[in-house]
């Protein structure tokens, strides 16, 4: 069994573990997708990768049974070839949460104690002691898309004592979370929240979602953060938003067009945090990924198809 990796390793350790770890499997190790020559992606029988699959890819890797996605996104592959040709596609959804949730704590708490402005001072050595600062304590925090992240944000959110809404998919009640509520019924949790936390995918059904009117529906004292897709708001609806103050703050982790252009107003505005995309970026990325790569290695090797960790429903997108 062939399997190819562009799943770029950061510690050497982790591809010996795999060889060790499945003797009868032949890894090869590439950095990007492009490096593989032909003749090997051709050949392989599963592939490892972040999920930047293309066409082309797909066409040439005749033999290719199986695509783990070594991230929670899966919407930059060919998802209508991929199920046309019945190539099983897994990812790494759950991994992300400790990292991300941490992340989402620490940027309320950044806006929340006006952090930026108290550093600008520092490097000013200015003492002010008048800074307008607030409390999480209390406060409600409406998080969209409450899966195992969102879940893990609202575990932390009630530590500081705050009310938790959630939107999901379904109405199945979440631990830690006050009050669930359908896609459908945004417009109703919105302006009851202070902080509004997008955990959304990429789907047909979450792109744009955010239109003006939504923001015009959130507090002018509420905070906007990002960390789930880019696409979910169009830049220039979440510009608008913000220079008419309808809310004080953007933190934003992704974006629709990565990187953002060194010109780009986000860069230069008060009431924005901008950060590059690493709200899951730990040294503990790598090794729980692969821990569901090896789970389902198992899987595969046995045929026990059932017992596969996140299996990804091509239709959907998720």
């Amino acid at each position: 069994m062939f399997v190819v990796s562009t799943f770029e390793l950061q510690d050497p350790n982790l591809a010996e573990d795999l060889k060790k770890s499945f003797p009868e499997v032949t890894f090869e190790f590439f950095k990007k997708v492009s490096e593989i020559p032909k003749e090997k992606l051709k050949h392989a029988e599963i592939i490892l990768t972040y999920g930047n699959l293309t066409t082309d890819h797909i066409n040439i890797a005749e033999n290719l049974k199986w695509i783990m996605v070594a991230s929670a996104g899966v919407e930059r592959m060919p998802l209508n070839m991929i199920e046309e040709k019945k190539i099983l596609v897994t990812n790494a959804r759950g991994i992300h949460k400790i990292p991300m949730a941490e992340y989402t704590i620490a940027m309320m708490l950044q806006v929340a104690r006006n952090s930026k402005k108290l550093i600008e001072n520092e490097r000013n050595c200015l003492w002010d002691r008048t800074i307008e600062k607030m409390e999480l304590n209390g406060k409600t925090i409406a998080i969209l898309g409450v899966g195992a992240i969102g879940g893990e944000i609202a575990r932390l959110a009630k530590a500081f004592r705050m009310k938790t809404l959630g939107i999901t998919r379904t109405s199945k009640q979440v631990e830690f979370v006050d009050e669930i509520y359908s896609l459908a019924e945004l417009d109703e949790v919105l302006p009851q929240a202070d902080f509004v936390v997008s955990v959304l995918p990429s789907t047909k059904e979450t792109k744009h979602v955010l239109k003006h009117k939504q923001f015009q529906l959130m507090k002018d004292n509420s905070v906007f953060i990002n960390i789930g897709r880019g696409d979910v708001v169009a830049e220039e609806i979440l510009l608008k938003a913000l220079e008419l103050k309808e809310i004080s703050h953007a933190v934003l982790d992704v974006f629709e067009t990565e990187p953002i252009d060194e010109d780009h107003p986000f860069w230069k505005m008060e009431n924005v945090t901008v950060t590059p995309h690493l709200s899951s970026v730990t040294k503990g990325y790598q090794p729980r990924a692969l821990q569901i790569f090896k789970h389902n290695l198992n899987v595969y090797l046995k045929n026990e198809n059932a017992d596969f960790i996140n299996m990804i429903d091509l239709e959907r997108g998720y």
